[in-house]
């Protein structure tokens, strides 16, 4: 298993040039080139910039220049600042992660997947070139697992397009069910030897989402603490939630989180990538602001064991906002120990 040297300690972008109202005021204002400084002065080494097809595409396909220039805008604030950046497409016209943009039909459309192809090709003509501080994610978060064949078979032919054009930039892909740790096993078998798997880690979404108000089964007053039994995250999980990851159900359900769960919730993860011989990284990962601050710093101290045990690059969600956001005020009084372990 190879890894992300330049990529191990990051935080995303998130709601700037994706999950937005799209307009000039909010890509000239959400984030500027301080928030790029503050981030480095945290220590940390890159960032995660998600963008929407939005940004640079009108609704029938046309390339928006303006668009670009903010991606090359961040890029040109990483390299003053010393970080890394990874370009993370959010979302493509026909596919969101997120029901309520109303984005359908990739999956099935020829002209869709082609589009997303020469979206691809343009990014990798623009900035392939700075390929040894950016790397470049090809979607995130697929949904359904019943998309695993058919995504698996888009990934290679967006790879073999991008390859044409940058032989060696690094890609991460990511699988089903929200880029799951169990999705891993039903990626193909890597591309060649600069392709990244990419997982996303909210375990166990009781906590990490509680009061969230896009789960539909979600009591919005809904509060739990990290260090609550595991029994009381399995009967909270099944009438917020419902059909989840439930591995905590393998452990005695009188002991509470720790390390050892997320551990068990990644081994089928490493072992795949230690056979493949395929680099890890993790994407996005945190805690919601309903949840008390100290509980959430024990969560990120938790989990973040184990990504370092395993030497695995990561991205927090988010530096700004989108309800888990590093930055903001309630984070304040344990924002400096986080910052030990992002």
């Amino acid at each position: 298993m190879t890894n992300m040297n330049g990529f191990k300690h990051g935080v995303n972008l998130g709601g700037w040039l994706s999950q937005c109202n799209h307009t000039k005021e909010r890509y000239d204002n959400f984030i500027k080139e301080k928030d790029l400084e503050i981030i480095k002065s945290w220590g940390l080494d890159h960032v995660r910039v998600p963008v929407d097809y939005n940004l640079v595409e009108t609704d029938k396909g046309e390339y928006k220049e303006d668009g670009f220039q903010y991606i090359q805008n961040a890029i040109d604030w990483c390299k003053k600042n010393g970080l890394n950046m990874i370009l993370d497409l959010h979302k493509t016209a026909g596919y969101s992660f997120d029901v309520g943009e109303k984005e359908a039909g990739f999956f099935d459309n020829a002209a869709l997947q082609e589009r997303f192809y020469k979206l691809w090709e343009q990014f990798a003509t623009r900035y392939s070139k700075y390929e040894d501080m950016l790397c470049f994610e090809l979607l995130n978060e697929v949904t359904d697992q019943a998309y695993s064949d058919r995504w698996n078979a888009i990934v290679r032919s967006c790879i073999e397009r991008i390859r044409k054009i940058a032989p060696t930039v690094r890609i991460l892909v990511g699988g089903y069910w929200n880029n799951s740790v169990d999705s891993v096993k039903d990626l193909d078998l890597p591309y060649d030897e600069y392709i990244v798997y990419n997982f996303h880690c909210y375990e166990p979404i009781i906590f990490t989402h509680q009061g969230a108000g896009w789960l539909p089964k979600m009591n919005r007053n809904f509060r739990i603490s990290v260090n609550a039994p595991y029994s009381e995250v399995a009967v909270s999980t099944d009438t917020n939630i419902g059909d989840v990851n439930k591995r905590y159900l393998e452990f005695n359900q009188s002991e509470s989180l720790s390390p050892a769960y997320f551990e068990k919730l990644m081994d089928n993860m490493l072992a795949v990538a230690k056979e493949r011989n395929v680099t890890l990284y993790c994407g996005e990962y945190g805690v919601i602001d309903h949840a008390d601050a100290k509980d959430a710093l024990k969560w990120y101290q938790m989990l973040t064991s184990i990504l370092d045990k395993y030497d695995i690059g990561r991205a927090a969600w988010s530096y700004k906002e989108m309800n888990f956001g590093i930055s903001d005020s309630w984070m304040d009084s344990v924002r400096d120990e986080l910052l030990k372990v992002l």
